[in-house]
């Protein structure tokens, strides 16, 4: 998976709503993760530089501040619970039978809903305070679908 992928993620609220591809890992191991793959810090670092780019192409003002910084919680919340599992799922994977996949696929949409819920909601709130001007800017970024991972690394 590439940042890309999370970057967009992000900006729905999940933050890593694709599988992060870690492996089976023994208890007490850092967690290990496939070529290319991102690992925690990389995850939070592609959080942090979404939540930072949106505030600055938003110009959040000082009255905004605690609506913007409820916002950006959620972003990252959401990227953890999220993340959390798909590594659960990754350590389980080899013993999973079918009916154990599905349900593990099922649990992660409800939590990929409810984590949009929440993202969209705490949004609204800031949505409501931004100045026309930045209204329209948040409707032109949240119109533009995340680019392909090809492209982005160019």
């Amino acid at each position: 998976m590439k940042i890309t992928r999370l970057l967009g993620a992000a900006l729905l609220g999940a933050a890593a709503p694709a599988p992060t591809n870690a492996w089976a890992q023994a208890p007490g191991q850092p967690p290990m993760t496939a070529p290319g793959a991102p690992d925690e810090a990389q995850l939070k670092q592609a959080v942090e530089q979404r939540i930072g780019a949106l505030q600055t192409k938003l110009a959040i003002t000082q009255a905004q501040t605690s609506d913007w910084d409820a916002f950006a919680q959620a972003m990252r919340d959401n990227a953890a619970s999220t993340n959390q599992l798909f590594q659960q799922r990754a350590q389980n994977a080899a013993s999973m039978s079918a009916v154990d996949n599905m349900k593990s696929y099922a649990a992660i949409a409800r939590s990929y809903a409810d984590n949009t819920e929440k993202l969209a909601t705490a949004f609204a709130s800031l949505y409501a305070k931004l100045s026309p001007d930045e209204q329209k800017t948040a409707d032109e970024l949240f119109r533009q679908p995340p680019r392909p991972a090809s492209r982005a690394r160019r």
